[in-house]
């Protein structure tokens, strides 16, 4: 794997599925990314991703390091400029500035689109991802305790907090 200065943040197609799909499964396999049990398919996640608000980071040799995508949060013309975000990173390229490269590629679509929040939920356990929102000027706005219960796993049956955080656009 490379680091994140050898990677180049590209729009998420078909063609990466099967890479994002196993990044999404080994994140899901930490028990700390999602409540989800199994990455979806394809034709799911196209459906509920926003296009032009969803990228990947390759390398040098075109291999996926990690993915963004955003989903509108209501189809209410009120919160038509609000998304909520997912980032995942390659296990072997964890801590190397893929997810804040990816993070970074997201804020500059959406303050391009007219978006002004950009949200995530983030399980209080994931160190890692609340530490790298922050430093991508992400606020925490609080925790939802017990907001839902995980259906695999050996945290199955646990209920988990989730701390919502968002980023306001400076526009």
């Amino acid at each position: 794997m490379t680091r994140a200065a050898e990677a180049t943040v590209v729009p998420l197609t078909v063609e990466h599925w099967s890479a994002v799909r196993d990044i999404y499964a080994a994140g899901i396999a930490t028990g700390h990314a999602t409540f989800e049990s199994e990455p979806p398919t394809w034709e799911q996640f196209d459906a509920a991703k926003l296009p032009v608000h969803r990228f990947v980071a390759v390398d040098v040799d075109s291999a996926v390091l990690g993915w963004i995508a955003a989903t509108a949060i209501s189809n209410r013309c009120a919160y038509s400029g609000v998304v909520e975000h997912s980032v995942y990173v390659h296990p072997e390229a964890r801590g190397r500035g893929v997810g804040r490269t990816l993070l970074e590629a997201l804020i500059v679509s959406t303050q391009a689109a007219g978006v002004w929040t950009i949200q995530s939920g983030v399980f209080v356990e994931n160190t890692a991802s609340l530490a790298l929102h922050r430093v991508a000027g992400f606020r925490v706005v609080g925790t939802r305790e017990r907001l839902g219960r995980m259906g695999y796993g050996p945290l199955e049956g646990r209920w988990r907090d989730v701390v919502l955080l968002e980023r306001r656009s400076s526009d």
